[in-house]
């Protein structure tokens, strides 16, 4: 038996006037995700657990089997493993973003939280500038992909507030930059600040009319969190394939092989067919693969409905469909599709309502008049509140 689980990254939404009541996926073309809801078990699923934030690393921690309650001690340590860098036990990680800030009448707003999807060529000059002027006193730097990287800090703290970029997307931040505990991390943003401007880049991109990379922006910290491998659990053999090092981070720790595939971006150029050859391929050897794509997540950020909906059908006609249509070649397989967190377009950062699933076992197929949609999933009342109950579902365990 093979197992597949594919994660079209922030998917669900809310109705739209604009779509005439529906919502993004309601309004896509996805034929293979409504084939996989005709055919089999279709429900909804918990992936926030309750007074948990609604972030990818809880929802996506979940989707592996694990129990964030339990098991999660912040994002950045998972993207820690997925470059490869070890954490000394008195050591915090933090997720270091490439930012756009704007300063206005003596105000400071987050213009874009991903600095124009500054590319990770770019992106990893920069780092390398930032960590030669300001990777000192137990500070490093770590350069990522586009606009997500990594800072080690031996004298940060896990328990100082941050904050999400991507939920302060065109406000005043200037606030948040305030005394306290986290002046330490405030003050390193702050020096970030004349290190990147008038940089190569930054001109090169502005020149271009793009968004340059004015600041970093920390967030996400913490310790390296203590999983116990899904060898270890359930005797499984995987790969992980995802453009983003959260991502790969997660299956790491949970023992999958992580696959890099090369124009993997995170957004919508990504390399779609060159991930499903990888997955197609990782199946002759594995038991489970996990494909996660991104960039329907990317586009509810940015607000754009034209993006969310592009998003939504390439997930579906580039990955889901040419996967199942591989798949005929792998023998008997179940496959589990969903996305792990809503990204609405109309607030344009993370909510964490209960996220549609289907769940498709090769063997017997079933045959239901609905479509893979918010609504139809909540309609057959099937409710797991426990995400990580999904995968030894999946396994039929």
């Amino acid at each position: 038996m093979k197992y597949v689980i594919l994660v079209g990254d922030g998917m669900g939404d809310y109705p739209l006037g604009e779509l005439g009541g529906r919502t993004p996926l309601e309004y896509a073309a996805t034929p293979n995700l409504d084939e996989l809801a005709r055919r089999g078990e279709l429900g909804c699923a918990r992936t926030i657990p309750p007074g948990m934030d609604p972030g990818s690393d809880i929802a996506n921690l979940a989707i592996m089997g694990y129990d964030p309650a339990r098991y999660h001690t912040g994002r950045a340590p998972l993207e820690a493993a997925a470059l490869g860098v070890a954490l000394g036990p008195r050591e915090v990680a933090f997720r270091c973003n490439l930012v756009t800030l704007r300063q206005e009448d003596g105000k400071i707003f987050m213009e874009d939280y991903s600095a124009g999807h500054i590319s990770s060529e770019e992106a990893r000059e920069l780092i390398q500038v930032l960590d030669s002027a300001l990777g000192r006193e137990g500070r490093r730097f770590y350069p990522g992909v586009s606009y997500r990287h990594l800072l080690v800090w031996a004298a940060g703290e896990a328990s100082w507030r941050t904050y999400p970029p991507h939920d302060w997307t065109g406000k005043e931040v200037g606030q948040l930059m305030g005394a306290g505990p986290a002046a330490p991390l405030w003050d390193l943003v702050r020096a970030s600040w004349p290190v990147l401007q008038d940089y190569e880049v930054n001109r090169r991109r502005l020149a271009a009319g793009e968004k340059p990379a004015t600041s970093i922006w920390l967030w996400g910290q913490g310790r390296p969190p203590q999983l116990p491998t899904l060898q270890e659990r359930f005797g499984l053999t995987g790969a992980v394939i995802s453009a983003v090092d959260l991502i790969r981070g997660i299956g790491k720790y949970a023992g999958l092989t992580p696959i890099l595939v090369p124009g993997a971006t995170g957004f919508l150029d990504t390399n779609y067919a060159g991930k499903v050859a990888a997955a197609l391929s990782a199946l002759k050897d594995q038991d489970l693969v996990f494909v996660h794509v991104e960039a329907p997540d990317e586009a509810g950020h940015s607000g754009e409905l034209k993006l969310k909906l592009q998003a939504i059908e390439d997930f579906d006609a580039q990955v889901v469909g040419p996967l199942l249509a591989g798949l005929k070649d792998r023998g008997d397989h179940r496959v589990l599709v969903l996305c792990d967190h809503f990204t609405p377009l109309s607030i344009r950062t993370h909510s964490s309502e209960p996220v549609p699933y289907v769940l498709y076992d090769s063997r017997t197929p079933g045959d239901h008049n609905r479509p893979y949609t918010e609504a139809a999933a909540q309609a057959t009342g099937l409710l797991l509140e426990q995400a990580a109950d999904l995968l030894p579902r999946l396994l039929e365990r």
